[in-house]
């Protein structure tokens, strides 16, 4: 007989753990070592949960490095008692938050899945119930007698995605996310099927390694038609800036003026890592396919390739805290390192 898997919900803050008091009508804090008992179809399921809260839940508008790092902390104390991990937090940063954590932990052998919901978990047509039953689920799916599941994942609404590829695209409807760059790790519907082709699976049984040193001193500069020289400038020349994540257009392209080249030039000069993400929902920055990109290339910007906004800031808060040549870090950038772009 196979012993329980063992799952701890870490829960941060977020719509998912309110609770309507139907007296007042105002939401309240869920109790969540009382969740078994509120909610009754976890008993179904073949596993012994525990849960942690953030002594003061946050709105996840809140969220930062230092959060990051609590959460990691928790994961530390608790990777060794226990199976799977299910994070609760607010969803509309939860892709930035799941897809930082997956940088600070290398060689995870366990399910880290991130759940949330656009409902609190009282309310009569709430999704947080289904979210956070698949995701505690999923959380205990093995193989083989080994995790289906060894990666950081974000699970909403049916689907199982890598954190690392997702996105937010809707605060209204109950599909919140999508991952238009890499496939659903899994799909629930009257079966929870698994793509395993699409499924990270670790190589032997290494350590787990911790990274909590983040570095955020960094910007986001989109372009749009018409964006003036003292915008760029006044963003580019932020003091102790490290990084920027350069949204361009379609396939990687930019402006070709010289004062937008000269500035870019200036800050790369000044050692400010600068990455080329498009501004697209879909598809891959190509530097140099069109003539306006090949200057970039030439200034030393990074190409972003098919990753994410979320993630490049994610990526580039871990990389910049390590001693890495000019050479390095545009190699470390542009290679997957936990399955975040696709070469």
């Amino acid at each position: 007989m196979t012993n329980k898997p063992n799952i701890l919900i870490v829960y941060t803050g977020g719509t998912i753990g309110m609770i309507k008091d139907y007296k007042t009508n105002a939401l309240k804090a869920f109790d969540f070592g009382q969740i078994t008992k509120n909610i009754p179809e976890l008993h179904q399921l073949n596993c012994n949960i525990e849960s942690i809260s953030f002594d003061e839940p946050i709105d996840s508008s809140n969220m930062n490095v230092d959060f990051y790092r609590k959460i990691v902390d928790i994961i530390e104390e608790n990777y060794k008692k226990y199976d799977g991990f299910v994070i609760l937090s607010g969803s509309d940063t939860m892709s930035y938050v799941s897809s930082a954590i997956s940088f600070m932990l290398e060689n995870l052998q366990k399910p880290i899945i991130f759940t949330g919901s656009q409902l609190p978990i009282g309310d009569l047509r709430t999704d947080a119930k289904e979210n956070l039953i698949t995701s505690i689920e999923i959380a205990c799916a093995k193989k083989d007698d080994k995790p289906v599941i060894a990666e950081v994942c974000l699970y909403f609404e049916y689907k199982l995605y890598r954190a690392n590829r997702t996105t937010k695209i809707n605060a209204e409807q109950f599909e919140a996310f999508t991952s238009m760059n890499y496939p659903p790790l899994a799909e629930s519907g009257v079966h929870l099927n698994f793509n395993d082709y699409y499924i990270h699976k670790p190589v032997g049984d290494k350590e787990l390694v911790i990274r909590k040193n983040l570095v955020n001193d960094i910007a986001i500069l989109k372009l749009f038609p018409g964006i003036t020289g003292n915008v760029v400038s006044s963003i580019l020349n932020t003091k102790n800036l490290k990084g920027v994540v350069l949204e361009t257009y379609g396939a990687g392209n930019a402006p070709d003026q010289q004062w937008f080249l000269k500035l870019l030039k200036e800050a790369t000069q000044k050692n400010i890592k600068i990455i080329n993400v498009t501004q697209c929902v879909a598809g891959s920055v190509s530097q140099g396919h069109y003539e306006t990109s090949v200057v970039l290339k030439e200034l030393g910007v990074i190409s972003g390739k098919d990753i994410t906004t979320e993630t490049a800031i994610a990526k580039l808060m871990y990389l910049l805290h390590e001693d890495l040549s000019d050479e390095e870090f545009t190699h470390y950038f542009e290679k997957p390192l936990r399955g975040e772009l696709t070469i």
